[in-house]
């Protein structure tokens, strides 16, 4: 392996969540709730979609926590933070794990009441093991 895809690599696998890892776009939005296949985790339920996306990354990832369900703001965006801290740590296992593959994904957050962090934690990562192996082609 040359010096540059080593560095490459290296970034990718940082543990870090730059804006170019979002899914900002509509239309692969839109794609993503007409074709996309989902997986439910509680209290997270995980939307995804192989697709070809012109990112540096190989997977763009959104959150969403519904205002029915969370009224306050305040709590929706504790929710937000914390599954995009889960995300963060575990995507580096992720990222090794599909190989060259690019993903849309769309976290929902599903539950009625604030989750600590903990069991949030340990639904997204146990979703992207699952994920990771449904991609490879392991399971379906």
């Amino acid at each position: 392996m040359n010096r540059q895809s080593e560095n490459r690599n290296d970034k990718i696998l940082k543990s870090t969540f730059k804006k170019s890892e979002r899914l900002c776009s509509k239309k692969v939005i839109d794609k993503l709730f007409n074709e996309g296949k989902s997986m439910f985790i509680y209290p997270v339920k995980m939307i995804y979609l192989e697709t070809h996306i012109q990112s540096y990354y190989p997977v763009q990832v959104a959150f969403t926590v519904p205002k029915r369900n969370f009224k306050k703001a305040v709590q929706r965006n504790l929710i937000k933070r914390r599954m995009r801290e889960a995300y963060r740590l575990n995507k580096s296992r992720f990222y090794s794990e599909i190989a060259d593959k690019q993903v849309a994904l769309f976290f929902v957050y599903t539950g009625k009441t604030v989750c600590e962090y903990r069991e949030t934690e340990k639904a997204i990562s146990k979703g992207l093991n699952k994920l990771a192996l449904e991609i490879a082609g392991k399971i379906k």
